[in-house]
């Protein structure tokens, strides 16, 4: 429910864990885009971050307990007037105490009331993210219908690193602001395993040069941010690329044609779903030279190119019964005849034709294109935000998934 200015009014729930520190970043992002903030400690929590911090940066009170205003009955009103409940960090007690239904401060009482989409980005050491009894919690939470973000992958408290890291601020931020974009839509991926490739593969001439491509990875992030704002698990393979991961992504870095190629293969095997957004080059110089080539020493007078695996096409050829695959056609000229027949070459179940050029398609953060799917039905998407054009490719997948498919 929008306040009476029309903001979307986000309750933003933090547990207590040292990762807090920096969700006040986050509640930055929130406020100074416009939407009205009420932060939800767990008493715990203000052991990190103060209740002072909370509500200097909100704009609103901060309590934590039901008892605190009895007369409003807070949890209730809360959870009424809710856009969007995100919770970070979600710590292993949070998610025990939220999948067990407890209500015991107004953080948990407020998750029994509210009707809005939720959201956890769990944040803790690698062993108790890891521990038979967080992972029951997560999936019956999954189950019920929250997203949690799979924790990102890095330094944690003190020297340890691992799986539990707390994403950047960004990171949540550009979740929050999809999932609220999404509103009441039901989650239709989740359960599933989506396979997102992005960036542009190089191909090195010798140590220093290579052949490559203009891709920034934008599309491949919004194809990830749109997928687990709608409930996917995703592994994010990316080539090449600079941004900062999207949270609750797995990410895996990868640098040629044939390192994509062995990487999406390997995922593949156990997903539901597999999407080639990324750049990847068509051929490779033959004998790359292991020293930095110098004018006038061993000078090439042409380059000598063999092609590479057409990822793609394999995929498709040994895709796993009900397994949906989806490839990008970046085309320059004649893109609509270019990208029927690419689909039809390749197999795939759904091809994303691209437009591209100097100003268009590469290195920008908008994007168009046309949705071809095998059984014929063909869906133009006009010039907007990359998100927009992985929203519409979800909604392709859905209907190439159906509802009668069930997830592994």
């Amino acid at each position: 429910m929008t306040t009476a200015d029309g903001r979307p009014r986000v309750l933003l729930g933090v547990a207590g864990g040292i990762a807090a520190y920096k969700v006040v970043e986050f509640l930055r992002l929130l406020t100074e885009s416009g939407h009205a903030v009420r932060v939800i400690p767990t008493p715990s929590a203000l052991e990190f971050v103060g209740a002072a911090t909370w509500a200097a940066l909100s704009g609103e009170p901060v309590t934590t307990g039901v008892f605190d205003g009895p007369h409003d009955v807070p949890h209730v009103a809360l959870g009424r007037s809710a856009d969007l409940l995100f919770i970070a960090p979600a710590t292993a007690d949070l998610l025990a105490r939220a999948a067990q239904g407890r209500a015991d401060d107004l953080l948990t009482a407020t998750l029994l009331t509210v009707r809005c989409p939720v959201v956890f980005a769990p944040a803790m050491h690698t062993e108790m993210w890891d521990h038979p009894a967080t992972q029951a919690n997560v999936a019956r939470l999954r189950e019920r219908g929250a997203i949690v973000l799979d924790p990102a992958v890095g330094r944690l408290t003190g020297a340890d690193s691992g799986k539990g890291r707390l994403p950047e601020a960004q990171s949540l931020y550009d979740v929050a602001r999809v999932v609220l974009a999404r509103g009441q839509l039901p989650l239709d991926l989740a359960g599933r395993h989506v396979v997102v490739t992005a960036g542009g593969t190089r191909e090195y001439l010798d140590p220093v040069r290579f052949l490559g491509n203009r891709s920034s990875g934008r599309q491949g992030w919004a194809l990830a941010t749109t997928a687990i704002a709608r409930g996917a698990r995703v592994t994010l393979i990316a080539a090449n690329v600079t941004l900062t991961p999207p949270a609750g992504a797995e990410l895996v870095a990868v640098g040629s044609a044939r390192q994509l190629g062995l990487a999406v293969t390997a995922a593949a095997a156990e997903a539901d779903v597999v999407v080639m957004a990324a750049a990847v080059a068509d051929f490779r110089p033959a004998h790359p030279s292991t020293t930095k080539i110098k004018k006038g020493v061993d000078e090439p007078t042409f380059l000598d190119l063999v092609r590479n695996d057409d990822i793609l096409a394999s995929l498709a050829l040994g895709r796993r019964p009900g397994q949906v695959i989806v490839g990008f056609a970046a085309e320059t000229d004649d893109a609509l005849a270019n990208g029927r027949a690419k689909l039809a070459a390749k197999g795939a179940d759904v091809m994303v034709v691209n437009p591209v050029g100097e100003t268009r398609g590469f290195e920008r953060t908008d994007n168009e294109g046309v949705i071809l799917e095998a059984g014929g039905r063909e869906t133009e998407v006009p010039l907007g935000s990359k998100e927009a054009l992985a929203d519409s490719v979800w909604d392709a997948v859905a209907r190439c998934l159906g509802p009668e498919r069930t997830s592994r």
